[in-house]
């Protein structure tokens, strides 16, 4: 039953705050990362990302003004489009670096394992919000298991082991808050584990190259290890303060590959230094804590899902990005939200924050 309050009382505009916040940061770190390319100012990666924040703001606000049961109630069809589009980049999709993922219009790159995620996160919550009461069966893990195992598959065969790996804590934290019986959860994990040698010989050359440089970078410092090892340089070459914006020497003279995406935060370090990476870690931190504080006083099965599956996806992409441009994690591919260059990434991650917000204003009202 509907209670009779405006919801925009619960609108969480610190949460939208610091959102922006970390996406300015973003975009001058992105200038500052590919000014030395000396593009045309139309054509720089600072314009087009601030051309995809536009559109990715229309895009919140939709996700944000429409109930969020709405959207339970097309996860389905959701999920199902989302399907298709990873089954049609495999065939029509544009090549890079040996990975087909995207789809090229015009100057920009579509990229749907990005919307996967999304997807995923509505139709779990479907599910297990109509389930509430009886989660705890083992019949009811076999839907979602094949959920989670189609785009699995299609986004490993693109290849795409970081998202591909990424759906499996959205699967696992969404089925926990839905009262799924742990020891059952704890025997797929555990048999997970006992395939990995398995999964071993299913890896691409450079999948397996990168798990090993992982290790030891030095086992392949020209070629695989290069850039974990230019990486850790440029942030740890920051020291306390930082060498400030676009002064940062292994940016600024071309010595960091994949400056402007996966190793973004490397730049951070270099020109902000220890501080400012630790500042952008303690935003982080508030994003995330504040979707799980939604999470937990959401009385609502569907909205309460939704709100664990997107804190899971932010904490996660932030974790895995910033460990492994330190070192402390394989290099797997995963941008950095807000901050990373690439539209696709940006376009998805608001819509995700604009799903959180709805479910914090909506979170009295059922």
């Amino acid at each position: 039953m509907m209670l009779r309050r405006p919801i925009s009382r619960d609108f969480d505009k610190v949460f939208l705050l610091v959102t922006f916040l970390i996406f300015i940061i973003g975009i001058l770190t992105i200038y500052s990362a590919t000014q030395a390319r000396n593009l045309p100012f139309s054509e720089s990666f600072f314009v087009k990302q601030a051309v995809w924040m536009s559109i990715a703001i229309i895009f919140m606000v939709i996700a944000l003004a429409i109930s969020y049961q709405r959207f339970i109630d097309v996860s389905y069809a959701i999920y199902i489009v989302n399907v298709l589009l990873l089954i049609l980049v495999l065939v029509l999709g544009t090549a890079r670096l040996g990975a087909q993922r995207w789809f090229s219009i015009g100057t920009f790159a579509f990229q749907p394992s990005e919307f996967i995620k999304l997807g995923l996160i509505l139709v779990l919550s479907g599910y297990v919000g109509a389930r509430k009461d009886t989660m705890s069966r083992t019949g009811n893990l076999i839907i979602p298991v094949i959920l989670l195992g189609i785009p699995f598959v299609l986004v490993l065969l693109q290849p795409d082991l970081g998202t591909a790996l990424l759906l499996l804590p959205i699967f696992f934290s969404i089925l926990v808050v839905g009262g799924a019986n742990l020891k059952y959860l704890g025997g797929m994990i555990v048999a997970g584990l006992a395939a990995a040698p398995v999964f071993w010989h299913f890896l691409r050359g450079y999948q397996k190259q990168r798990l090993l440089v992982f290790i030891d970078p030095n086992v392949d410092p020209l070629g695989a290890g290069y850039t974990i090892i230019q990486s850790k340089i440029a942030a740890g070459s920051g020291g306390l303060l930082g060498k400030g914006w676009l002064n940062g020497t292994q940016n600024q003279l071309n010595f960091l590959p994949e400056r402007h995406t996966d190793f973004i935060f490397s730049v951070i370090g270099e020109e902000f230094g220890f501080i400012g990476s630790a500042a952008m870690v303690l935003l982080y931190f508030v994003l995330v804590k504040k979707a799980f504080t939604i999470s937990n006083t959401t009385s609502d099965m569907y909205g309460k899902c939704i709100a664990t599956g997107v804190g899971v996806l932010l904490a996660m992409q932030v974790i895995i990005n910033v460990g492994m441009t330190i070192g402390l994690m394989p290099v797997v591919g995963i941008p950095l939200p807000l901050v990373s260059y690439g539209g696709s990434s940006l376009l998805s991650t608001m819509i995700a924050i604009g799903l959180l917000l709805n479910v914090g204003m909506r979170r009295s009202t059922f």
